[in-house]
């Protein structure tokens, strides 16, 4: 599926359409360039999940969390990491036990397309624009946003 993203009107409303159907155990997991968006769609779905306020970028913290949301979501870049098993290091898992997860650079931390309920976006630039390609595995099949 291909979502054309315009402008950051759009992003912000592709994020809150993600929020609006983010469950428990989930996995939002965004890839694409340097300055493709990901961080902006990811603070649209922590935005259209309720949280009110600032929303930094983990690129040096590696991960945020936002445990006052329903689901409590965990906001992790994983640009600065340089061997998968690092996630181990950081404690990933004990992180996304009670939580939805999204992930920028997933593929640094080994990916997430093979979980069921992993939703992968690549976010491509167009113009001033951007296009996300959207990959849902089958936990996400009846809900895509």
């Amino acid at each position: 599926m291909r979502v054309d993203l315009p402008d950051l009107a759009a992003m912000g409303a592709f994020g809150a359409r993600i929020a609006a159907v983010l469950r428990l155990g989930d996995v939002v997991a965004l890839d694409g360039d340097l300055g493709a968006g990901k961080t902006t769609l990811a603070r649209g779905i922590l935005k259209g999940a309720g949280h009110i306020g600032d929303v930094p970028s983990p690129t040096f913290t590696i991960i945020e969390t936002y445990p006052e949301l329903a689901p409590p979501i965990v906001h992790a870049d994983f640009y600065r990491l340089h061997d998968p098993s690092e996630v181990e290091e950081i404690g990933l898992d004990d992180y996304r036990a009670d939580a939805a997860l999204i992930a920028e650079w997933p593929a640094n931390a080994g990916g997430f397309a093979h979980e069921a309920a992993c939703l992968s976006i690549t976010l491509e630039t167009v113009g001033e624009g951007r296009i996300a390609i959207v990959e849902a595995g089958p936990a996400w099949q009846s809900r895509l946003p």
